[in-house]
């Protein structure tokens, strides 16, 4: 049994702008507490249960085109390997495709997205934090404003603040997340015999993939935070050898409860509305299709 083709590059765009917007406005306060619960000078002293919508300016303004660059380039890169280098079939009448291809596309896909992600993370976890009232505006106008002192490579390099940790992040979360999401899907349409895209089953298998993934990479993750909202610019390896010095291996998994709690439900909301976007658009492009043949 073969497994669907892959959606139309707009369609991919437009879905993954949807499911994005979705599941970061849906699930802000759980991302906040993850934050704060990482953050250097503690939980309570960076709001505690207080403000759990700060920095959703931020998050508004990066959530849709990040995801539309994720999905879009994902999307696209899955249907270039495909056509050049075809999947082997399993079985008669079912093939499957390697997982290699989810793993490639989904790195690129990532990639793509932490050009947009990054500055807005930066901005958003620093507003979540505490730092300038709390305010993504005034967190966002603090680096602008050091213009006049670090120059514009200046403000780019605080702007992209943690681009190498959350590319280390990012990459590794999204090979397990993706093949297993892919996979699981792969093995209800074998096992129901059928070709389709399923709504439930997607969401339920993102949910599986996301926790797994959210829990494996949560020492990335808090090195990651930890680097956006240093004070002063620390390179990766100089926060990662403070905190085993100062504190041990623990803290590399402060949060961990609510990224996976946050992550398992953001898998199901993420990818099961990028599966309805999908199943939606494509239903109506082929309507519309058949309408203009008909003409």
């Amino acid at each position: 049994m073969s497994e669907p083709p892959p959606p139309p590059f707009n369609t991919a765009l437009l879905s993954g702008a949807l499911a994005g917007t979705t599941v970061d406005l849906l699930l802000f306060p759980l991302d906040t507490l993850k934050t704060r619960l990482q953050s250097p000078t503690g939980f309570f002293s960076s709001g505690g249960f207080r403000g759990i919508y700060r920095g959703i300016g931020s998050c508004l303004v990066g959530s849709a085109p990040g995801a539309a660059f994720f999905f879009s380039t994902y999307e696209h890169t899955k249907s270039f390997l495909s056509h050049n280098f075809p999947p082997l079939p399993t079985s008669p009448n079912q093939t499957t495709t390697p997982a290699y291809h989810h793993m490639l596309s989904a790195s690129l896909g990532e990639i793509a997205a932490c050009a947009v992600r990054v500055p807005t993370e930066v901005v958003k976890q620093r507003a979540q934090a505490g730092h300038h009232n709390g305010s993504s505006a005034q967190a966002f106008r603090h680096i602008i404003a050091q213009y006049s002192t670090i120059g514009l490579s200046g403000v780019w390099k605080e702007l992209y603040r943690g681009w190498t940790i959350t590319i280390i992040r990012e990459v590794p979360f999204t090979v397990l997340q993706f093949p297993l999401w892919e996979g699981l899907k792969s093995w209800g349409r074998a096992r129901k015999q059928r070709t389709g895209r399923g709504l439930f089953e997607s969401a339920l298998y993102g949910s599986v993939a996301g926790g797994f993934a959210a829990a494996v990479t949560t020492p990335l993750d808090v090195l990651k935070t930890r680097v956006m909202l240093s004070t002063e610019k620390q390179s990766m390896f100089k926060v990662m050898t403070d905190i085993l010095r100062e504190n041990g291996i623990r803290p590399f998994f402060a949060g961990i409860g609510p990224r996976v709690m946050w992550i398992s439900i953001g898998g199901a909301i993420f990818l099961g509305s990028y599966q309805w976007a999908v199943n939606t658009l494509s239903v109506g492009g082929e309507k519309k299709r058949g309408k203009e043949s008909v003409l």
